[in-house]
């Protein structure tokens, strides 16, 4: 039985360090869940909604970047754009990252040696212009571009459990595979304050360099979050955590 709760809890003990996560764009396409699954590690499951898979590209601006050691004068920020689906490990909920691609090359650098995370180095932009907010991202060395204007619609304030907006906004633990063992890193924050999203234009090649299917043009669904401050804790082997 998968608890979708208790990951939300705040773990014991010193965090490894803080940021805030601002301005989120959450994009989601309904993926067929047999098309998708070969593109997990085996070790991990393909976690569903009624069935319903789905992969999902998320720009953001990360803001107050600190370790627990660095002076707090010497937070950083940069923007992220990553692709996500959500998988099930252990019977804990989780995050599938594809990729993530991220404005700071020491960010890069720090998540791929740190955490193993597959990023990738872009240069990216955010604009406000009228009502519209515009994410850009171009990675370098490669041609994975992402582009995508939207407005905010409607406030639909913190998602209830067992909607589907909490299984897609609410989830706190990330898995990776690395030497054929399972790595889990931890997150703790407030619940995401959503708003209802209208893209108005979206340019994708994020998905398809993936290795993943070409999703239809325009997400399914589209949500909006202002931010939250996030709490962030050591990756760690999920053999330790038995």
């Amino acid at each position: 039985m998968i608890d979708r709760l208790a990951p939300s809890q705040r773990p014991p003990g010193a965090n490894s360090g803080t940021q805030r996560w601002e301005s989120l764009l959450f994009c989601h396409w309904e993926f067929d869940a047999a098309q998708l699954r070969p593109h997990l590690p085996a070790a991990m499951e393909l976690d569903t909604y009624g069935g319903r898979a789905f992969v999902g590209i998320v720009p953001f601006k990360m803001r107050h970047i600190r370790p627990s050691w660095l002076p707090r004068h010497l937070a950083f920020n940069f923007l992220e754009t990553n692709v996500r689906t959500y998988v099930v490990h252990n019977d804990r909920p989780g995050v599938y990252f594809f990729s993530l691609d991220a404005s700071s090359r020491l960010a890069v650098l720090a998540a791929r040696i740190g955490w193993s995370l597959p990023y990738y180095f872009a240069r990216m932009s955010n604009e406000q212009r009228g009502d519209e907010q515009i994410y850009q991202s171009v990675r370098r060395g490669g041609r994975a571009n992402h582009r995508v204007a939207f407005r905010v619609t409607d406030h639909l304030g913190p998602s209830t459990p067992d909607s589907l907006e909490h299984f897609l906004f609410e989830r706190y633990l990330l898995f990776v595979e690395k030497n054929r063992r399972v790595y889990c890193g931890q997150v703790h924050h407030k619940p995401y304050d959503v708003w209802s999203a209208e893209v108005t234009e979206i340019d994708d090649q994020l998905i398809a360099s993936a290795g993943l299917p070409k999703p239809q043009q325009r997400p399914a669904l589209a949500h909006y979050s202002p931010g939250v401050d996030v709490e962030v804790f050591a990756i760690r082997d999920t053999k330790s955590l038995h």
